[in-house]
C-alpha cells in the first residue's frame, strides 16, 4: 500500500495519499489548495495521481480538486449528496474505488455536513475488512466534529451522534482512524495534535465517544464552540461550485499603495519595532495565521502583504489563497518602507509592575481562564477590528495581553489601525504565565 498523511499545519487540516504499489497508483483524498506536498509524496512513491475524493464539502479551506482536475484531467468523486455543480462522479454509501489492490469504500457518516462521508481501507492483500478509516469531518482523535457549520448545530448533533454510535463505533477495535483535522482547526474543539489513533482508543478515551443518551451528547457538542470563520459561505460555494484553477501568487511592488487593506506577516518580535499606518499584523509563522486574517480581510477587496522577502509573501498569499482569499494586491519588502508606527512590549513582569496605571486590553476569549486582571476590558480578538471600544482611551497607555503572547501583537496593531498612539503588547507569555497564579 502507498499511504502518506499531508498535514496542512495552518489550518489543522489533514489530506491522504492512498494507493498501490503494484500498480503504481494513487487516489489524494481531502486535498489542500496548495499541492506541492503531494507532489512531493506522488514522485516519491513514482506513482500516477488517478483521483480525487471529497469527504465533504469543506467550510473552512478552498480544496485542491480544482486545480488538480483541471491540470491533471482526473476525476473528482464526491457524495451524490453533496449537490456538487463541477463535473464529478456521485459516490453512494457502500460503493468503492479500486486502485490495484486498495479499495477505498464510501461510509455514508452526516452529522458535520449531510453529504460527509468516511472512506474504509482495505489492503485485499492482507484482508479483506478495513485496515484503516478516514474519517474527514466525524470522529477526530480525543473529540468529535462540530455540528454547526452546514445546518442547525442541535440538529447536526443529533445526526452525528447516531452516525458515532451506529456506524463507526461498529467497526472493529483495531481499526486505525486518520482523522480530516487535527489541533489548530475550526472544525472541533478538543482535538489532539496527534495525527492519528484506533478506534478502541477512542472508544476508551474519547469523551464525546464515552456512554451518554443524545441529549447529553448534543449539548456537549454545541459547547464551547469557536467563531464560524466569516468567509464560511464563500469558501463553501467554491469548493461546490465550478472547478477552481490555481491561484496566480503576488507580485512584488516597488512601493506600497496608498490605499486599500495592509497586512503586515512578519514575526512579532519585528513588528513590534516598527510597521506601517494602517496595517493590520498577522505573523505567517504562527498556526492559524489563515483563520485570524480571515476576520480582518475582506476577500473582495485585494490585500498588499508586507513581508521580509518573497518567499516569506509567498508563504502569506497561499495561506491567504487557501481561505478564499484568492487574490492579492502584491507584496512590499519591509526594508524598503518607513516603519514610524512602534510598539514597544511588555514582559509579565513589567506589566505586573505597572498594571494600576494603565490601560489593559485583554483580547482572549470569555471562556478562557484565568479570568481577566481587575480592570481589565475583553474584547476577543476576532471581534476587536470591529467592536465598540467604551472604556478604553485612545490617547492613554494601553497594553494588550492574551494567554501566552501569541494574540497580543496581532491585537496592538489592530488598535493601532483604530488610533490608538501609545500601544503595548505583553510578549514572552500571558495569563497563562505562573505569575498570574499569585494574583488569581
Amino acid at each position: 500500500m502507498i499511504f502518506e498523511q499531508l498535514i496542512y499545519t495552518d489550518l489543522g487540516c489533514a489530506s491522504y495519499l492512498v494507493g498501490c504499489q503494484k500498480v503504481n497508483e494513487a487516489i489524494v483524498i481531502d486535498p489542500a489548495l496548495d499541492t506541492r506536498p503531494l507532489m512531493r509524496a506522488l514522485e516519491y512513491h513514482k506513482a500516477k495521481l488517478v483521483g480525487i475524493i471529497e469527504t465533504h464539502t469543506h467550510a473552512d479551506h478552498i480544496s485542491g480538486h480544482g486545480a488538480l482536475a483541471l491540470e491533471l484531467g482526473i476525476p473528482v468523486y464526491v457524495s451524490a449528496l453533496a449537490g456538487a455543480e463541477h463535473e464529478h462522479i456521485g459516490l453512494n454509501d457502500g460503493d468503492s474505488i479500486n486502485v490495484g489492490n486498495i479499495e477505498l469504500k464510501a461510509m455514508h457518516t452526516p452529522g458535520h455536513r449531510p453529504e460527509h462521508i468516511a472512506i474504509q481501507v482495505i489492503d485485499h492483500t492482507r484482508s479483506d475488512e478495513p485496515w484503516l478509516v478516514l474519517t474527514g469531518d466525524s470522529l477526530f482523535v480525543g473529540d468529535v466534529a462540530r455540528p454547526d457549520l452546514a445546518i442547525d448545530g442541535q440538529e447536526g448533533a443529533a445526526v452525528l451522534y447516531h452516525t458515532i454510535q451506529d456506524r463507526l463505533l461498529e467497526l472493529n477495535d483495531g481499526v486505525e482512524i486518520f482523522p480530516g483535522h487535527v489541533a489548530g482547526s475550526l472544525c472541533g474543539k478538543g482535538m489532539s495534535a496527534k495525527p492519528s489513533t484506533t478506534l478502541g482508543f477512542e472508544r476508551r478515551f474519547n469523551d464525546m465517544l464515552q456512554p451518554m443518551g443524545e441529549d447529553a451528547f448534543v449539548a456537549a457538542a454545541n459547547a464551547g464552540l469557536a467563531p464560524k470563520p466569516p468567509n464560511l459561505g464563500r469558501i463553501v460555494d467554491a469548493n461546490k461550485g465550478p472547478l477552481v484553477a490555481r491561484p496566480a501568487l503576488p507580485q512584488h511592488l516597488e512601493a506600497l499603495p496608498t490605499d486599500g487593506p495592509l497586512l503586515d506577516v512578519r514575526a512579532t518580535a519585528d513588528v513590534v519595532h516598527g510597521t506601517v499606518p494602517g496595517a493590520f499584523h498577522v505573523p505567517v509563522n504562527q498556526t492559524g495565521f489563515g483563520t485570524r486574517s480571515g476576520f480582518l480581510l475582506d476577500p473582495d477587496v485585494p490585500t498588499t502583504i508586507i513581508a521580509e522577502d518573497e518567499a516569506q509573501a509567498e508563504h502569506a498569499a497561499r495561506a491567504l489563497q487557501a481561505i478564499g482569499h484568492f487574490t492579492q494586491r502584491g507584496w512590499v519588502a519591509a526594508g524598503d518602507l518607513d516603519l514610524t508606527v512602534k510598539l514597544p512590549p511588555l514582559t509579565v513582569d513589567e506589566f505586573l509592575a505597572e498594571r494600576d496605571d494603565v490601560q489593559i486590553l485583554d483580547v482572549r476569549n470569555d471562556d478562557e481562564l484565568p479570568a481577566p486582571v481587575e480592570g481589565a476590558i475583553q474584547i476577543p480578538l476576532h471581534d476587536l477590528h470591529v467592536a465598540a471600544l467604551d472604556g478604553l482611551d485612545p490617547t492613554q497607555r494601553t497594553v494588550v495581553i492574551c494567554q501566552s503572547s501569541a494574540r497580543s501583537g496581532i491585537g496592538a496593531s489592530i488598535l493601532a489601525t483604530r488610533g490608538f498612539t501609545d500601544v503595548h503588547p505583553v510578549l514572552g507569555g500571558g495569563m497563562g504565565s505562573p505569575q498570574f497564579a499569585a494574583i488569581a
